[in-house]
């Protein structure tokens, strides 16, 4: 019987994109399926960052490098802090939609810690979506289209209907909360 794993999630959160080698790791060992929820971190109309959270969160990467190379073997060049992630959120609606959403959210997580990639530009959307056989050209109609728009307001409505203010946040069948990124353990 499948597990299934709802996880609210940001693409700037550093322990969002901790978390995706451990679930990749459970999906490989277990029958579970993941359903990514949408949060965001910088909704549209949040002020500019201060200087002084620029620099915590600037020391905060620093501790998730280290973490990403010594727990994964992963290094990490991170995109810009303070972007907007509506637009990714919006195209990974599209992705679940067309059986890739798994894949594309992977994607756009490597992206942006690994490549410095600028997530919030459609047009970086668009090669992110043919990396992983969808139609780049195609995936513009979700945009467009106010249900994929709709799709990430359910889940963040969801997401306050749960108490949830911060991710990840990880609900295992409708019934266990867990707030953060733990290790994963295979034994």
């Amino acid at each position: 019987m499948s597990v299934r794993i709802d996880v609210w999630s940001d693409f700037v959160c550093p322990f969002c994109f901790l978390i995706v080698p451990g679930l990749e790791e459970l999906q490989g060992n277990y029958d579970i399926s993941i359903c990514w929820r949408a949060f965001l971190l910088r909704p549209p109309g949040t002020p500019p960052i201060s200087a002084q959270r620029q620099a915590m969160i600037e020391a905060e990467r620093k501790h998730v490098k280290h973490l990403a190379r010594t727990r994964y073997g992963l290094e990490l060049n991170p995109g810009p802090i303070g972007i907007n992630t509506l637009t990714a959120h919006i195209a990974v609606k599209y992705a679940e939609a067309h059986a890739k959403g798994n894949a594309f959210h992977s994607a756009v997580m490597k992206a942006f810690w690994q490549e410095a990639r600028l997530i919030d530009d459609k047009e970086v959307l668009k090669g992110i979506a043919s990396q992983v056989d969808l139609n780049g050209e195609d995936i513009a109609t979700a945009w467009r289209d106010s249900t994929f728009a709709s799709a990430v307001g359910t889940d963040i409505n969801l997401a306050s209907t749960y108490g949830i203010r911060s991710v990840p946040t990880l609900f295992f069948d409708e019934r266990y909360l867990v707030i953060g990124a733990p290790a994963v353990s295979s034994a």
